[in-house]
């Protein structure tokens, strides 16, 4: 068990960083937008007009950017993202590697317990986000490791406990997936020990109150549950096309053997719950526990069922989690044939899905705002030759990539007027000109922001501005001068 561990946290760490080496030499490191804006609220705890623990609350979960808060300051980790790459590559390391001494404990063959992480790594939607400073490489590691804490919980409820709680508070803490998985786990916790899992569930219980009052101290609702997204997708109100969505999608990111092999490991894992039943039930919770991942799949389902525009990468926690459950259908190989059938595996999957794909779905998808971002360097360069020192008015949840962008022009976060600003955002909501000379507004993307709609609604909210330039979909107003 112990040495599956050792060789896959190696071999994640140095493959991990290789791979982040070749993205960066790419410039894709931060192609995708929410790369971006998670390098920007983390930044902007402190580069703030109004800089605090306030400036974490928003859509997303705070995990990621409290660990970059500190390094995001550093202005070439700002403007590289290298430190958020590391804490992608990190924790999908430990992760992976605790997976890897699970398996090697389940199955008895330190081979298939190699094997089955290094298929979920050289994915290559796994390996690109991986890559980046986006979150779900933080969640999948997480994922792994409460699912090992859990198992063992489940074996030594009382000896585990705060190890496995402080576990599952990270995994709340980093994406919503995160939710799901650990109620699945939870639940799969109360069935093998009902009041030990009580004092277990403080934990998790306790991360949800205080994201509810952190989201309610910072943008005055409990929970932002809508505002983000324009209602395009199909499938709403219709939840068989959204699932349909999801599996079109979660085949496009891997293949359709893998599906298939991953579905015969989720009815192998039935399976081996069923011959532990003579175990007694901790046995049986045991060998149900790797479905707890499948719950991720829950949160696109709802998602596109809502109406939230078609993802690719919300459907890669369905890919990882399938592969992790193909261990489960390997392991009823027998067991002199359980390492070369992984080993085996592995192969045809690094052969028909290669590893640095530059077609796979997650990477194509991480370039869509590209085109974009070269339109508006003429914005960048209008601004940077006029501008004055003044704020600058723009909306964060729309144009935060955008403003990590700028950075390269010398702009600060605090150089601009946003919505974590408070009541002199809201102020200059309803009449911006008091309070600034230079307003940036998204026109095209979603319909346009927030301030886009203002001035549609009303001709004098840009009264006394004229439009000075524009490209990708970005537009600059100017105040005249009094």
């Amino acid at each position: 068990m112990i040495i599956a561990a050792r060789i896959t946290i190696v071999l994640a760490l140095v493959l991990g960083t290789a791979a982040a080496l070749h993205y960066a030499q790419l410039d894709l490191t931060l192609s995708h937008y929410d790369a971006r804006g998670h390098l920007m609220v983390a930044r902007r705890v402190f580069d703030n007009m109004m800089p605090g623990w306030i400036q974490l609350g928003a859509v997303w979960l705070p995990l990621p950017h409290v660990l970059n808060a500190l390094p995001a300051q550093w202005d070439w980790s700002y403007r590289t993202g290298a430190t958020g790459v590391v804490f992608s590559i990190l924790p999908l390391s430990i992760g992976l590697s605790a997976l890897a001494g699970y398996l090697a404990e389940r199955t008895q063959s330190v081979l298939l317990a190699v094997a089955i992480p290094l298929v979920v790594l050289l994915n290559p939607n796994v390996l690109y986000l991986q890559s980046t400073p986006m979150t779900e490489p933080l969640l999948f590691g997480l994922s792994f490791l409460a699912l090992v804490m859990v198992d063992r919980w489940i074996v030594r409820p009382d000896a585990s406990l705060h190890a496995t709680g402080v576990v599952l508070v990270l995994l709340m803490l980093t994406r919503y997936e995160g939710w799901l998985i650990t109620g699945a786990l939870m639940g799969f916790a109360m069935l093998a020990h009902p009041r030990q899992a009580v004092r277990l569930a403080v934990y998790p219980a306790a991360a949800l109150v205080g994201f509810l009052f952190l989201s309610y101290g910072s943008t005055g609702h409990w929970f932002v549950a809508s505002g983000f997204f324009e209602a395009t997708n199909p499938a709403l109100g219709k939840p068989l096309l959204a699932w349909e969505q999801i599996v079109q999608a979660a085949t496009s990111l891997s293949d359709s053997n893998l599906m298939r092999i991953g579905t015969l490991g989720g009815l192998g894992v039935l399976a081996t719950a069923f011959v532990a039943r003579r175990e007694g039930r901790a046995a049986v919770v045991r060998g149900l526990l790797p479905l707890a991942l499948l719950a991720a799949v829950a949160l696109p389902l709802y998602a596109f069922s809502s109406g939230h525009p078609v993802r690719v990468r919300y459907m890669v926690s369905l890919v990882v989690a399938l592969t992790v459950l193909s261990a489960c259908a390997l392991r009823w190989l027998p067991a002199r044939l359980r390492g070369a059938g992984a080993v085996a595996f592995l192969g045809v999957m690094v052969w028909t899905i290669p590893p640095l794909d530059p077609e796979a779905p997650m990477v194509r998808e991480a370039q869509w705002e590209r085109p974009y971002a070269e339109a508006r360097r003429v914005v960048t360069a209008a601004l940077a030759e006029r501008w004055d020192g003044t704020p600058i008015m723009a909306s964060m949840g729309s144009l935060g990539h955008y403003m990590q962008q700028m950075s390269h022009a010398g702009f600060d976060l605090r150089d601009f007027l946003h919505e974590g600003n408070g009541d002199i955002w809201k102020a200059a909501e309803i009449a911006p000109a008091p309070y600034v000379r230079w307003i940036l507004i998204e026109e095209s993307a979603e319909g346009g922001d927030v301030l886009a709609q203002h001035a549609r609604a009303s001709a004098r909210f840009l009264a006394g501005f004229t439009r000075v330039a524009e490209g990708g979909g970005v537009a600059l107003y100017e105040r005249h001068p009094r």
